[in-house]
């Protein structure tokens, strides 16, 4: 007898519709196989056959002696991991009169069976159901666990369920499910920016704070440079609480991405903080953007629409920054195998923070630096210059006083406050690229606008120009300028870049200075 479900196949941050034939019948002989299983499996859903026996003969079933032949369509498409054991299980229960196969194809099934029947939770359940409502079934039936991640999707019956007696009561019509309700509105609402950092805890250290300031208005990518101890990392950490909260929209692609790598906390099925992620310099390129014979997304994808971290930037593997370079231009990453190539997502504020020389205290007001003749400059070259041009602010961190650490005065401004300013120049930003499907912020703006956009007041050209020839920039770091002043002028509700705005986004190009490293 033949008997269809349906399953799903996670690729990227999508899925794809997986249709599972079962046939079984005739008589196997003693010491045969009796179950095969084809359509490119791996060896997860291989083994599967071994946790789907013993779960229907411990939730009471027994399986007769025959031959079963398991197909999973197209057979072109790789399946990996144990979400198919669950449709193969009732597949083979409807194919041998277990069930009925009444309704059996009108529903998507996923799960990973344990021995004794109870289902486990699964990787890609969120676009496993956005795909189930695209191809409208009636309903999607997963792991109790991942009820409430899959229950984000709108306009989708999502069943949770504890274990396969259930799924096969339901298909018999023993016993009803309930749909799993969930307000993704009202629970976006609810938990949207709990951070536990401000930017009050922060003494001092106002010019740092307003560079901060212009990249979260403009989405630019920041290096902060000091020496240890001077707030680098403290700075950092809080750069996510001023940026603008997140929309649902943005909220359900990251989502997708971390339910996509099984990063999903058991309390949360939806993102809704920017993420802020905070690799050691430790990692691997492949780590870093994604890969793996299964392609898996990176912390570049991991951090999309949020911030990427980057602490003690030059004792990272050159080769590791390297592959940075394209994700922080196109805003994606295609991993390339023999027969696939995924993209991932990844729209990243990269923010950066080293030490200015191997002792730590080059320019330090206090302390000598020890570093040899050279040193400095040597241990700067560990970041290529393609690398730097990419990054539009580069900050000095000095370190704060013991007199104002001390200080008893007035809080200093919260993080809320600035939030606030960075929204109106992010709404002006919005309103300019309104025709401009997916650019939103300065940062994006692209090439071929930057100088009918960026018009800049008559007397700041020559300013430019002086700045170009002494530091002798490239033309992506003149669009950088450009661009940043445009941020600055957004910031002071300007039409037009004047000197002011200029001049401050040209002394945030310090790296570029050739005095600076000696």
């Amino acid at each position: 007898m033949l008997a269809k479900t349906h399953a799903a196949a996670v690729h990227g941050v999508d899925a794809r519709t997986i249709e599972v034939e079962v046939n079984s019948g005739g008589e196997v002989a003693q010491g045969s196989p009796m179950y095969f299983l084809v359509g490119l499996p791996d060896n997860a859903v291989r083994e599967g056959w071994q946790r789907m026996e013993a779960a229907i003969k411990n939730i009471g079933y027994r399986l007769p002696r025959c031959r079963i032949v398991a197909n999973l369509a197209p057979a072109d498409i790789r399946k990996e991991g144990a979400s198919y054991d669950l449709p193969i299980a009732a597949a083979i229960a409807a194919s041998t009169g277990m069930i009925s196969d009444e309704k059996l194809d009108k529903y998507m099934l996923v799960g990973e069976l344990s021995l004794d029947g109870s289902l486990r939770p699964v990787k890609g359940v969120l676009p496993i159901a956005i795909q189930a409502r695209r191809q409208k079934f009636e309903g999607l039936i997963v792991p109790e666990a991942n009820a409430k991640e899959a229950a984000i999707v709108n306009q989708l019956n999502v069943y949770g369920v504890k274990n396969l007696a259930e799924v096969f009561d339901f298909f018999n019509g023993t016993k009803d499910l309930t749909p799993f309700q969930y307000d993704t509105r009202e629970a976006f609402a609810q938990s949207q920016d709990q951070y536990p950092f401000d930017f009050c805890d922060v003494k001092g250290q106002q010019n740092i704070k307003r560079a901060l300031e212009i990249a979260a208005a403009g989405g630019h990518n920041v290096i902060l440079i000091g020496p240890p101890g001077a707030g680098k990392t403290m700075l950092a950490k809080r750069l996510p609480t001023i940026l603008p909260p997140l929309i649902l929209n943005e909220a359900l692609e990251t989502t997708k991405i971390y339910s996509v790598a099984g990063r999903l906390s058991k309390d949360s099925s939806l993102v809704t903080n920017r993420p802020f992620r905070a690799p050691h310099h430790t990692i691997s390129d492949v780590a870093l953007v994604g890969g793996g014979s299964s392609p898996n997304p990176g912390e570049i994808s991991l951090a999309h629409n949020g911030v990427l971290f980057l602490d003690e930037l030059p004792e990272f593997k050159r080769a590791v920054l390297e592959v940075l370079r394209q994700p922080m231009e196109d805003h994606k990453v295609t991993i390339s195998r023999a027969k696939i190539a995924v993209d991932y997502p990844a729209n990243f504020m990269l923010i950066a923070s080293m030490n200015p020389c191997p002792c730590g205290y080059y320019n330090h007001p206090e302390k000598e630096c020890v570093c040899g003749a050279g040193m400095v400059k040597k241990y700067l070259n560990k970041i290529s210059g393609p690398l730097l041009d990419r990054i539009d602010l580069h900050v000095e961190v000095t370190p704060v006083s013991i007199d104002e650490l001390s200080r008893n005065e007035e809080e200093s401004e919260k993080s809320a406050t600035i939030r606030e300013r960075v929204i109106k120049a992010r709404a002006i930003q919005e309103k300019r690229f309104a025709d401009m499907p997916g650019v939103h912020s300065n940062t994006l703006m692209p090439s071929h606008l930057v100088r009918e956009i960026c018009m800049i007041d008559p007397s700041a050209t020559s300013l430019l120009k002086t700045a170009m020839k002494k530091l002798q920039l490239s033309a992506r770091a003149y669009d950088r300028i450009l661009k940043v002043s445009r941020t600055i002028a957004d910031l002071s509700r300007s039409e037009t870049i004047e000197i002011p705005h200029l001049a401050e986004a040209i002394q945030f190009r310090s790296l570029d200075r050739e005095e600076w490293a000696g």
